[in-house]
């Protein structure tokens, strides 16, 4: 059994995993958190210690300063603090560095997003192939467990993908992941994760894989009107997102779409700031001959966001309609969580997107921690049991429910890994 955590990174999502590592500490051990900056570190240390999060009041919990992109510190700091679980949370400029340390020390991998490059936005699909699955026969030499993309969307989303192609569909012919954030943080305008990251996503071309081949279009281009449980009618648009990437090849289904939501004053202000230049991550040089990358001057000016937790009302839809055949007949099926953002605060100081993002990466590790999950070669979350993962998400704050055509229900699983962690 794999136990000691490493948390490399401190923003909401890191602060969501170690109160849930926090949780579950009497199965996962020792937790590390570590960033560049320690000082934001030792606040979710006593964030943590405030809400009496530690299941075993007397485990180890400490802060580390660390800067992710030296491979040979972070190594050190794997061995020193006996971790053999790594869930890195952090910029996702920083996974192929954490990962190569986790193949020098033997840890396990666990991320959220897939890796960039900063010097490059929107590159060639599928995107998985540019970077992680180069090294597939990397980690299996070494023995190490690589779970790719184990947040919510990638991760959860890829889970429903793979319970509806194994249990609900003898044919599926359309994956759409609908991600809908009805929530309200009270800023004039903000972005739910890091910006410089968020806007990435936005300001190239958007992959979607239909008819069996990759299609581009712009951002905003494609959108329609979605009627979802508890969030009703809203406007999503096709975005191009990890999990496109990884479901296309990985399940063999013709068609798979991500649809994201957004407001008119989103789009707007995203507008007005890609139009002026404002999104570019190329240096300009000002009239005082300072080089610098607009992008980063702008998240240098918007809200940190975790700091829109306290303010955030409202809830999330995020799920997968998956449509196809079954017994000779067509269905669809909607299968999907929603999380309300105060009650997520409440619970661990984070607002919704984050605890939906930081909760699944803490139901990986326990996987990995009892084996289910440790399969000692790469993975993407398509690749393994949806079961096992989907149950324990239902016990640590994230359940799954389902709507077809019998009605819209709670799913429950039989979980030998609940037996286990109980």
């Amino acid at each position: 059994m794999k136990k000691n955590v490493l948390i490399i990174g401190a923003g909401g999502v890191a602060q969501v995993v170690a109160h849930k590592c926090a949780q579950h500490n009497d199965l996962l051990g020792d937790i590390h958190i570590a960033s560049r900056t320690v000082a934001k570190c030792r606040a979710i240390v006593e964030s943590v210690r405030e809400k009496k999060a530690l299941k075993n009041p007397n485990g180890i919990l400490e802060a580390h300063a660390l800067d992710a992109l030296d491979i040979e510190a972070t190594k050190a700091l794997i061995e020193k603090t006996n971790s053999r679980i790594v869930i890195n949370v952090g910029s996702a400029f920083l996974n192929m560095s954490v990962l190569s340390a986790c193949i020098g020390t033997g840890a396990a991998y666990i991320d959220t997003a897939i890796h960039e490059d900063p010097a490059k936005i929107c590159e060639t699909p599928p995107w998985y192939e540019n970077y992680e699955w180069k090294r597939r026969e990397e980690c299996e030499k070494a023995g190490v467990t690589a779970i790719l993309g184990a947040g919510f969307d990638p991760g959860v989303v890829n889970a429903y993908a793979k319970l509806a192609f194994d249990e609900y569909f003898d044919r599926v012919d359309s994956i759409d992941i609908v991600d809908i954030n009805a929530g309200s943080h009270g800023k004039y305008f903000a972005t739910n994760f890091d910006p410089e990251i968020n806007f990435r996503e936005f300001t190239g071309q958007v992959w979607s894989w239909q008819d069996s081949k990759w299609v581009s279009n712009r951002m905003f281009e494609v959108g329609k009107e979605w009627d979802l449980p508890v969030v009703g009618k809203q406007k999503a648009y096709m975005t191009g997102h990890d999990e496109v990437h990884s479901l296309s090849q990985r399940l063999g289904v013709p068609n798979v779409r991500f649809w994201m939501g957004f407001g008119d004053h989103y789009i707007n202000v995203f507008t007005v700031l890609n139009n002026l230049g404002l999104l570019s991550e190329k240096p300009v040089r000002t009239a005082e001959g300072l080089e610098v990358v607009p992008l980063k001057v702008v998240k240098a000016v918007l809200p940190d966001p975790s700091s829109l937790a306290p303010d955030y009302t409202g809830k999330t839809c995020i799920g997968d309609l998956v449509k196809g055949v079954k017994d000779g007949k067509e269905r669809e099926v909607f299968i999907y969580n929603v999380a309300d953002h105060k009650q997520a605060y409440e619970e661990v100081g984070s607002q919704g997107i984050s605890y939906t993002a930081g909760v699944p990466a803490v139901a990986a590790a326990m996987l990995v921690a009892l084996g289910d999950w440790d399969v000692r070669k790469m993975a993407n979350v398509e690749d393994l049991p949806a079961q096992p993962f989907l149950g324990l998400l239902n016990e640590i704050g994230l359940p799954t429910r389902i709507k077809d055509a019998d009605g819209d229900r709670a799913l429950e699983f039989e979980n030998p890994a609940l037996i286990a962690a109980s």
